[in-house]
């Protein structure tokens, strides 16, 4: 609710400046020409939005999202060790750090919901450390293959739409250590 109030403040603001400086005309073409292009991105992100899920149910079909998931095992269960004897958290939690992997952060977004799920009810109004921690590695997470970014280049006319790739790994993993090792320093801090 509060991000509507913002964003129509926003626009509203916007238009009352352009019609006080007398460019109405010119905010009314650039509303056009940006809901135009707003269209065309969305449509190029389903597209590759729909290939990288299909890409996904595939690896899922094949066995390898399993095969996957069974590899990041040891490195999760050291991360989550409240979660390890849960074998239906873990599954969430694998599932949603391969979807994040691959960049697929809204396919990635229900897997990471179902695992705060079963976390929340090991410790129902309180985030425990795994939640926090789950949450981190969301956020900061490791990406190999940057989709969305690389549609939205693609899009806009890069001709080499993943040459990011080095920059996008060592963000992504300097991200995440920090996030994972601050989340061990407040958990030794302030425990449960």
């Amino acid at each position: 609710m509060t991000m509507t109030v913002i964003w129509t403040g926003m626009v509203v603001i916007s238009v009352l400046c352009g019609l006080a400086t007398g460019r109405g005309p010119e905010v009314a073409a650039a509303a056009v020409e940006g809901t135009s292009a707003a269209v065309e991105l969305c449509l190029s992100i389903a597209g590759m939005m729909c290939l990288w899920t299909g890409v996904m149910e595939v690896m899922r079909r094949s066995g390898l999202a399993n095969r996957l998931s069974r590899l990041l095992g040891p490195v999760l269960r050291r991360l989550f060790p409240q979660m390890a004897r849960d074998r239906a958290v873990m599954d969430s939690i694998s599932a949603n750090v391969s979807a994040n992997l691959l960049g697929l952060g809204n396919a990635a977004t229900p897997l990471g919901l179902e695992a705060a799920r079963g976390m929340a009810k090991k410790s129902p109004g309180v985030a425990s450390d795994s939640l926090c921690m789950l949450v981190v590695c969301n956020t900061a997470s490791i990406q190999l293959i940057p989709t969305t970014v690389a549609t939205v280049r693609a899009a806009e006319g890069c001709v080499s739409p993943f040459d990011i790739l080095p920059a996008v790994w060592l963000a992504s993993a300097l991200s995440v250590s920090v996030g994972i090792l601050m989340c061990k320093i407040l958990a030794k801090l302030w425990p449960e």
